[in-house]
């Protein structure tokens, strides 16, 4: 046989490792410059920050090997998540940060507290319900969202909170920009989406039809939380079409915790007590 014939049996690839990059400010780099550099290259910011204060702090309680591990891994954690949750309530875009601590429960005594603080557990976004809150304007339908909007960013969840004159003013002009499809799959990416003060600007028959599609989307699938100053049987009045408001609502308390908030005006209230605050209690003159 011509050995020019013989073909040479192809040998395996081996995978090489991936080359890691070291430091070359400094031609012998030192141990401490090393490992400050693969932490960078790991992602550990709070381990390359605090494990030198902290091996300080094991050698003299005694602490072993493991357990320094340990205390570092927790701090790495914790301001992980810190960080997290702070990026989740920026994307939430609240207009202003308001907790549920905050709130006078007395001053609206229609408002079920207990309802309140059930929801503040965040269940209800993990059963993908919803929650409607009406009442007449200045109560703290809006406190109350965003109280609870920030409640489910400190639980880890994706929120959005935005006004309903808003939402359907990005829904008109994603629609003509032809990125409607884009906008629409990134509100689903959003576990609670929060639509404040519904009713308080009419709407077109464009927009009310884009807002309706978007909250049909959501049934069954996410969580929406409603404010509005008006009761149910006025929402024809903002939707302008019976047919829509009639689906509208039957998808929206099917699953649904309704916070009833009529009374007298929340802000009102709060600022009258801000006066007597700063005047110092009323002198009645004999």
């Amino acid at each position: 046989m011509n050995d020019n014939n013989l073909q040479a049996t192809p040998q395996p690839t081996v995978a090489q490792p991936p080359q890691t990059t070291q430091p070359t400010d400094t031609p012998q780099a030192t141990p401490q410059v090393l490992l400050e550099h693969y932490l960078k290259v790991l992602r550990l910011p709070t381990f390359s920050r605090e494990y030198d204060k902290v091996a300080i702090q094991c050698a003299q309680e005694g602490v072993d090997h493991p357990r320094y591990l340990l205390r570092l891994c927790e701090l790495e954690v914790l301001d992980r998540e810190r960080r997290a949750m702070e990026r989740r309530i920026r994307q939430a875009r609240f207009p202003v940060l308001k907790s549920l601590e905050s709130f006078d429960f007395a001053v609206i005594p229609s408002l079920n507290k207990l309802l309140v603080l059930e929801l503040a557990r965040c269940d209800y976004i993990q059963r993908r319900e919803n929650v409607l809150a009406l009442g007449n304007s200045g109560t703290g339908k809006t406190h109350i969202a965003l109280g609870l909007g920030l409640a489910a960013c400190q639980k880890g969840h994706h929120v959005r909170f935005v006004t309903a004159a808003t939402l359907v003013r990005e829904l008109i002009e994603a629609k003509d920009e032809k990125q409607l499809l884009r906008y629409q799959k990134q509100l689903a990416g959003f576990e609670l989406l929060i639509v404040d003060e519904l009713g308080f600007v009419p709407l077109s028959k464009s927009g009310a039809e884009l807002l309706f599609e978007i909250l049909s989307q959501r049934y069954e699938r996410s969580a929406t939380f409603i404010t509005s100053n008006l009761p149910f049987n006025e929402w024809t009045e903002i939707l302008g079409s019976e047919r829509l408001t009639g689906a509208l609502l039957d998808r929206l308390t099917h699953h649904v915790h309704i916070l009833e908030m009529n009374g007298a005006s929340y802000r009102l209230q709060d600022s009258k007590r801000s006066k007597r605050t700063l005047n110092g209690p009323e002198v009645t003159h004999k």
